[in-house]
């Protein structure tokens, strides 16, 4: 019988579930994981694991290195994320706004979603004034609960789905963060209901401030439109003056263009 279990949703096919976190736990850095890592990163049970890559691996949806035990992800899985991410006119109505700002305001934009307690960059425009290898690549994968653009999706969302993210982002083992943790997300996600945007400023040892604002679409999850630049040049009055009103402005061109259409 397959195992089940319930959530606020309903039931969960468990081995559903677990096959689907081990397709999350490959990264833009880390293509290659063998059983052991993937254990190590869900929790999944090593001999669960096993039959699970082996499926998938079947399934097309991981490929195998016979030689070196290592999986990374299959033509079927990148299909998928090719389609999730093909919402086109969505796409179309962020990205030449998105590039627009870039030149204009000389930083960095992307437009992010959440994916469990990582916020991924689904599409990116780079300014030319600042080396493009300070913007994160597309598919790059953020802190929820400690980034600008984190902070703005969790401020989308109600009380109860976004404590219990916070509360679950609190267990997870410590990792590398990109922005300074010295702000609380309480006191961001305060500033993204009171003006639009939050702002979490470069510290040093991370030279780049990073500037979000919400992007609600109905019937849809939320997204995150964010721009970065180094601090020297994006300081707290333009990011709160300058900066974020303009994202905010930017966040609602991109919401009423998708009403329209």
């Amino acid at each position: 019988m397959t195992e089940t279990r319930a959530d606020k949703h309903g039931p969960v096919v468990t081995p559903f579930a677990r096959a689907l976190a081990l397709l999350c736990a490959f990264t833009l850095t880390e293509r290659w994981l063998c059983n052991s890592d993937l254990s190590a990163r869900t929790g999944i049970p090593a001999s669960t694991v096993t039959r699970l890559t082996r499926t998938l691996v079947a399934a097309g949806y991981l490929c195998c290195d016979s030689g070196k035990r290592r999986f990374r992800l299959g033509p079927s899985a990148l299909a998928l994320g090719y389609r999730a991410a093909a919402d086109i006119e969505t796409h179309e109505a962020a990205h030449q706004r998105m590039h627009l700002f870039a030149e204009r305001h000389q930083v960095h934009v992307h437009l992010c979603a959440r994916n469990r307690l990582d916020v991924v960059v689904i599409d990116s425009c780079c300014t030319s004034t600042i080396p493009a290898s300070l913007q994160p690549a597309i598919g790059t994968r953020l802190a929820l609960a400690s980034t600008a653009a984190g902070w703005a999706l969790l401020a989308s969302l109600p009380d109860g789905e976004r404590d219990y993210l916070l509360r679950s982002a609190a267990l997870q083992p410590s990792r590398e963060r990109s922005t300074s943790m010295n702000r609380r997300p309480s006191e961001a996600i305060g500033q993204v209901r009171e003006e639009g945007f939050c702002v979490a400023l470069g510290q040093s040892g991370q030279p780049m401030t990073m500037v979000a604002a919400p992007v609600q679409l109905p019937g849809e999850s939320p997204l995150a439109v964010s721009c970065m630049g180094p601090s020297m040049l994006v300081g707290r009055a333009r990011s709160e003056r300058e900066l974020g009103p303009a994202l905010v402005r930017m966040a609602q061109e991109i919401q009423h263009s998708r009403a329209l259409s």
